[in-house]
C-alpha cells in the first residue's frame, strides 16, 4: 500500500471533507477539541471535497468546514509552511465563520460558537511554555485569568513537529490521530494499533493511492509540488536575507578597522557562502591588515 500524505491540504480535504468522511471528522474533532471524549455525535460537512470544482490550486485555501448538531461552526485546515500574516488569516477566517451566521446584524442570540482547528507542519509557538502538541486559545481576562462569559471563538493548533511518539508508544485516540496526520505517507500497510480506531482505518483507506483516480493523484501531486516550492521559496528568502545582513555587517566591520576596502576584496566577500561569512565575522578579529583578509579569502576559493 502507498498512502497520500494528509499534510498536503488537498489530500487533507479529501480525507476529512469527503461525503464518506463524516465519522472520520467526528472522531478527529472529538480527539483534538474534546480530548478524546465522545462529545460530538453528528455534524454536517458544508463544503464537501470535489476535485472537479478545484479549478485553481494556487488561489484556493483547501479547508474543511462543518456545522455541529448544536449549530457550532468549525473550520479545519492543514498548513505545511508559515506564510505572511498566517496568524492574522486564521483569526480573519474564524471571525468570518462567526459573523456570517447572521443575515440581520441584531439577531445576536442566534450566534453559535465558531471553532478553528489548524494543523501546522512547523513550529508555530516557540515559547518555553508552549510544549504541548495541541494548544487551545479562548478569551480570558488578562490580569485575573478568568474566561469571558461566552466561549464563542476558540482556536486550536496542532503542531506536528512537537509530536515525537512512535507506533509502540501510541496509547490514546489523540496520539493515534496525530500519528496518522504526521506519518501516514511513510506507512506501507495499516498498522494494527491504528486499525483499532475504525475511523483512522477508514481514513487510511481513503488515503490509499490505489483507490484514487488519475485526476485525483495528479491534483495531489501538483498541490504537493506547489507547496514544497512555496516552502523552498520562503526558506530561500530567509537565507538570502541572512546572507545580505551578514555581508552588510562584515563590510561595516572591515571599513571601521581598515578604512576603504578595495573593490576586488569587497566583491570576494559578497560572493562568500553564508557559512564562510559567519566564520569571517569571528576570524576578522585576528587580522592585522587587508593582506590578512586577502589571504583568508584566497583560502576560501573553490579549488
Amino acid at each position: 500500500m502507498r498512502f497520500i500524505s494528509p499534510k498536503v491540504d488537498l489530500a487533507f480535504k479529501k480525507i476529512f471533507g469527503s461525503e464518506q468522511s463524516t465519522e472520520i471528522l467526528i472522531s478527529f474533532l472529538n480527539a483534538i477539541v474534546y480530548g478524546g471524549k465522545n462529545t460530538i455525535k453528528s455534524l454536517t460537512i458544508i463544503n464537501p471535497y470535489n476535485p472537479g470544482k478545484i479549478a485553481s490550486l494556487k488561489e484556493t485555501y483547501l479547508d474543511v468546514k462543518a456545522v455541529l448538531v448544536d449549530g457550532s461552526n468549525v473550520v479545519i485546515e492543514m498548513q505545511v509552511g508559515r506564510t505572511t500574516a498566517f496568524s492574522k488569516r486564521i483569526i480573519y477566517n474564524l471571525s468570518k465563520a462567526y459573523a456570517n451566521q447572521l443575515k440581520i446584524a441584531d439577531n445576536y442570540p442566534r450566534l453559535r460558537p465558531a471553532i478553528a482547528v489548524t494543523i501546522v507542519d512547523f513550529l508555530l509557538f516557540k515559547d518555553k511554555k508552549a510544549k504541548n502538541v495541541i494548544s487551545q486559545f479562548v478569551f480570558r481576562e488578562k490580569n485575573k485569568d478568568f474566561e469571558y462569559p461566552d466561549a464563542e471563538l476558540q482556536l486550536f493548533f496542532v503542531e506536528l513537529p512537537k509530536f515525537k511518539k512512535d507506533l509502540a508508544e501510541l496509547s490514546s485516540s489523540i496520539d493515534k490521530c496525530i500519528y496518522f496526520l504526521k506519518e501516514a505517507a511513510e506507512l506501507e500497510e495499516i498498522p494494527a494499533i491504528l486499525g483499532e480506531v475504525s475511523e483512522i482505518e477508514s481514513a487510511l483507506h481513503i488515503a490509499n493511492q490505489a483507490g484514487m483516480t488519475e485526476e485525483e493523484l495528479e491534483l495531489v501531486d501538483r498541490r504537493s509540488m506547489m507547496l514544497q516550492d512555496e516552502k523552498g521559496r520562503i526558506t530561500y528568502a530567509k537565507e538570502e536575507g541572512r546572507l545580505q545582513g551578514s555581508v552588510a555587517l562584515l563590510m561595516r566591520q572591515l571599513k571601521k578597522r581598515f578604512g576603504e576596502i578595495p573593490e576586488i576584496l569587497s566583491s570576494q566577500v559578497e560572493n562568500l557562502l553564508l557559512e564562510d561569512l559567519e566564520s569571517l565575522t569571528e576570524d576578522i578579529f585576528d587580522f592585522n591588515s587587508l593582506e590578512d583578509l586577502s589571504v583568508w579569502l584566497q583560502e576560501r576559493k573553490p579549488s
